[in-house]
């Protein structure tokens, strides 16, 4: 099973809209049908506001693709960080700034990050960015 996490204040970093970052996130799930990702956010107005090809490219897939908005109470956090499947991570310790480690084959590591955004998740609710209203 491989699974991306990605937390993150609003994805604005990310390019969400970028058409080489769709057609990688595309080849992630068709490599495999039980492949999914997941996303946390604080502000959905990045995604659905100024990225018209993921919000196509997540209306497609929506079966393999959650996202999440963050509840008041966790705003206030300011990484961001991915994780893939069980060994490999990014974290930057700073949302807007581009440092950053990477860590692969850190299993380890990897595990506490993964921990960290099931706490996040946790503390989350579903959005749905597909309806008019954004409801």
């Amino acid at each position: 099973l491989r699974e991306l996490r990605i937390f993150d204040p609003d994805l604005a970093s990310l390019r969400p809209n970028d058409p080489a970052r769709i057609e990688r996130l595309l080849a992630f799930l068709q490599a495999s049908r039980v492949r999914r990702i997941q996303v946390v956010v604080h502000d959905t107005s990045v995604l659905s506001r100024q990225a018209p090809r993921f919000l196509r490219f997540y209306g497609r897939y929506s079966h393999a693709i959650a996202i999440q908005r963050t509840h008041d109470a966790i705003g206030h956090l300011k990484d961001s960080f991915l994780v893939l499947d069980s060994a490999h991570y990014v974290r930057r310790a700073t949302a807007r700034y581009y440092r950053s480690a990477i860590g692969l084959n850190d299993e380890l590591e990897a595990y506490a990050m993964k921990t960290r955004f099931l706490e996040i998740w946790a503390a989350s609710y579903p959005t749905s960015l597909l309806t008019t209203l954004g409801i």
